[in-house]
């Protein structure tokens, strides 16, 4: 109901929402302890498989690192 609320022509899972909720706040420079405290995961690497770094700013800190 809430993506033909939003217009959007596929079907959403909550899992993708989670998926991209963590991945917008990760690539807007939120540290991954907010994001995790945010999406009341107890460990961190579960927060780490939903948040992706875009290949943008993937791009961005190798050549800011490397």
């Amino acid at each position: 109901r809430i993506s033909n609320r939003a217009r959007i022509n596929k079907e959403i899972h909550p899992h993708q929402l989670r998926h991209s909720y963590a991945t917008h706040l990760l690539n807007n420079g939120a540290p991954i302890e907010v994001i995790q405290s945010l999406m009341e995961h107890e460990k961190s690497e579960t927060t780490r498989i939903y948040a992706q770094l875009s290949g943008r700013h993937r791009k961005e800190f190798y050549q800011r690192y490397f």
